[in-house]
C-alpha cells in the first residue's frame, strides 16, 4: 500500500542522495518509536518514553562548528564568532558523508522552522537514526498530511552520528562536524548523537534569514495572559537559566520555551514542542513537565534508569548534568494552540549570576536593556557544552552567541527598534546565586523568582519602590509581596559586605571589559547605560 505521507515529487535522488538501503519518509511517532526499538537505538521507559544514551556527545559541540565562506555571505557573517569552512572542504564532506550512508537507512521528517506561515522555514531532516527524527519531529513543527504534497524543503540537514570528519580533507578542527552552507542550503553534521544539535542549527538559520526580514530572532521562552493573546512575555535566556521552568507558568499560556520570532505582527514560536532538562526535576514543582518524562514517544536522553523497573534518577547525573526530555507542546496542558501571541508587553533578560552579586530583578530602561542584552551575562551551567562541569561565568551576546551567524549588533539594533516601535518594559532576572558566589552561596529560591515575575507581568510591580543600585545603575524594588526583603538587596545576604563589594567590583569590571567591543557600534545613549 502507498504510504500516502510520502512525497513523491521531492525524494532523496532529487537532492542527490542515492543508494541508501531504505528512505523511511515522514513516519509517525509510533512507527518512530517502534523502528528505533528494532535498531537497538534505546530502551522503552515507563508510559512508552523512549529513552536513549547520546554516547561521548552529551551536549552541544560549539568548537565543531563552521559556517561556508562564500561571496554572498562574507560580509554578512560575524566571523570572530563563526569559524569558516571553505567551500572545496564542505563539498568533500558532503560527498564523503553521502557515500557513507549508501547501502544504509535514513529517516527523512519534512518539517516547519516557525508557527506563522508567512515567516516559517521549510526543512528536510535526514538521519540515520530513528530516535533523532522522533526528536526533531516534536522539537520542529509538523505539517498536515495534506501539506506535504506540496511540501518543497528550503534547506535540508543531512545528520550522520557513524561518520568521521578529517580535520585535514574536511576542514574542520576534529572528527564532529556541524558545517552550514547557506548558498547550498544545506547543513552536514557528523560524529554527535546528541539531538539539540538537529534543532539548534534550524535556530541557527532562522538567526540568519529573520533579520533580512525585519524580524527578531530570539533565544527565549514566551507566554501570554489566558485572556489577552496581546498581553505576552519573553524570556531571554541561555540554557540553565529557566527559561522552560518560569515560561510553563500555570496561570499563563505557553507560546513557547527555547526560541522565537518577533515580527510587527506579534512573536510566534520557531518549534512545535520543548526540550526541558530533567536535573533534579521536581514532581511537585513542575508536574507537567515530569509527567512526559512518562509519556508515549518522549525522547529522553542521558538518564540514568533501573534496569529492572525504569525508575528514572532524576538526581544522577553520571552520564552528564545536561540531562533532557523532548516532547510535543501539546503536553503541556495550558500551550498554546497557535503558538502564537501578540506584541510583548514584557521583555524579560535572565542572568544566571554564579558571582552572587545581581538582585533577583531589576527594572531597565530601554538603553539598559540594549547594554544588558549585548553584554549576554550569565553562567553556562554543568553539561550544557562539553567539558562544562560546574557553572562558568561568561558573556553569550544576545543570549545566543553560538547561534548568532550575524554580528550582536544587527540583533540590538532590532531589538532597540522593536522597544522603540512598540514600547515594553524590561527587567533583569537573576535565577542564581544569593548570599555568596557558587561554593558557597545558595540559588535563588524560585518561589522568589516566580514572585517576582508575577508582580512584573501583572503590572503591580510598577508601583513599588525602587532604589538605584549602585554598581549597575538599574533600579530595583525595595520590598515585594511574598518576597522577603533581604533577598532584594543582595549585599545584605552576604555575612561579609566587604567581600560582597569586592566581588561586585569584580564583576562590574568584567562588564566593562567585555562590552568594550560594542563601543563603536553603539549610540551615545547605551553608552551613558554601560556606564551605570
Amino acid at each position: 500500500m502507498k504510504n500516502p505521507r510520502v512525497n513523491p515529487k521531492h525524494r532523496l535522488e532529487d537532492q542527490g542522495i542515492t543508494g541508501v538501503a531504505a528512505a523511511h519518509y515522514n513516519l509517525l511517532e509510533p512507527a518512530l518509536v517502534e523502528a528505533a526499538l528494532k535498531r537497538g537505538e534505546g530502551n522503552l521507559g515507563l508510559g512508552g518514553a523512549f529513552l536513549v544514551a547520546t554516547g561521548a556527545h552529551t551536549g552541544r559541540s560549539p568548537k565543531d562548528k563552521f559556517v561556508v565562506r562564500t561571496p554572498a555571505v562574507e560580509d554578512t557573517i560575524w566571523w570572530e564568532n563563526n569559524a569558516p569552512m571553505q567551500p572545496e572542504a564542505f563539498d568533500l564532506l558532503h560527498a564523503d558523508m553521502l557515500a557513507h550512508l549508501q547501502g544504509r537507512e535514513v529517516f527523512v521528517q519534512d518539517l516547519y522552522g516557525g508557527a506563522d506561515p508567512e515567516h516559517r522555514l521549510d526543512v528536510r531532516v535526514v538521519t540515520e537514526l530513528a530516535w533523532h527524527g522522533l526528536f526533531i519531529r516534536h522539537l520542529l513543527r509538523r505539517p498536515e498530511a495534506s501539506e506535504l504534497a506540496s511540501f518543497v524543503p528550503e534547506f535540508t540537514i543531512i545528520n550522520c552520528p557513524s561518520f568521521k570528519a578529517d580535520p585535514a580533507r574536511h576542514g574542520c578542527r576534529s572528527e564532529t562536524v556541524i558545517a552550514l552552507n547557506f548558498d547550498r542550503k544545506l547543513i552536514l553534521i557528523a560524529n554527535t548523537a546528541y539531538a539539540g544539535e538537529n534543532k539548534k542549527s534550524v535556530f541557527t538559520l532562522l538567526n540568519y534569514l529573520l533579520p533580512g526580514k525585519g524580524i527578531m530572532p530570539m533565544h527565549c521562552s514566551a507566554n501570554h495572559a489566558i485572556d489577552d493573546p496581546d498581553d505576552a512575555a519573553v524570556f531571554f535566556g541561555l540554557s540553565g537559566t529557566g527559561k522552560t521552568t518560569l515560561s510553563a507558568d500555570p496561570s499563563r499560556i505557553l507560546i513557547g520555551d527555547d526560541e522565537h520570532g518577533w515580527s510587527d505582527t506579534g512573536i510566534f514560536n520557531f518549534e512545535g514542542g520543548c526540550y526541558a532538562k530533567t536535573i533534579n526535576l521536581d514532581a511537585e514543582a513542575e508536574p507537567e513537565i515530569h509527567a512526559t518524562t512518562h509519556r508515549f514517544a518522549s525522547v529522553v536522553e542521558n538518564m540514568v534508569y533501573d534496569p529492572d523497573t525504569l525508575e528514572l534518577d532524576f538526581e544522577d547525573d553520571s552520564l552528564t548534568a545536561n540531562t533532557r526530555v523532548a516532547y510535543p507542546l501539546d503536553a503541556i496542558s495550558n500551550a498554546s494552540a497557535t503558538s502564537l501571541g501578540g506584541v510583548p508587553r514584557n521583555i524579560i533578560m535572565l542572568t544566571c549570576d554564579a558571582f552572587g552579586v545581581l538582585p533577583p530583578i531589576a527594572r531597565l530602561t530601554p538603553a539598559q536593556a540594549m547594554y544588558h542584552f549585548l553584554s549576554g551575562f550569565t553562567s553556562k551551567v554543568a553539561g550544557t557544552e562539553q567539558g562544562v562541569t560546574e557553572p562558568q561565568p561568561t558573556f553569550s551576546t544576545c543570549f545566543g552567541a553560538p547561534f548568532m551567524p550575524r554580528r550582536p549588533e544587527a540583533y540590538g539594533k532590532l531589538l532597540q527598534q522593536k522597544i522603540a516601535q512598540f514600547g515594553a518594559e524590561c527587567w533583569l532576572v537573576n535565577t542564581g546565586w544569593t548570599g555568596g558566589a557558587y561554593g558557597t552561596g545558595s540559588r535563588m529560591p524560585i518561589k522568589a523568582t516566580r514572585a517576582l515575575l508575577t508582580a512584573a507581568l501583572d503590572g503591580s510591580l510598577k508601583t513599588a519602590e525602587f532604589r538605584r543600585d549602585a554598581n549597575f545603575g538599574f533600579d530595583v524594588p525595595v520590598s515585594v509581596p511574598d518576597v522577603a526583603d533581604v533577598l532584594l538587596d543582595p549585599r545584605r545576604t552576604w555575612e561579609d559586605p566587604a567581600a560582597y563589594d569586592a566581588q561586585a567590583a569584580k564583576l562590574v569590571a568584567m562588564f566593562a571589559a567585555n562590552f568594550a567591543q560594542y563601543v563603536p557600534y553603539i549610540d551615545e545613549e547605551v553608552k551613558q547605560a554601560a556606564i551605570g
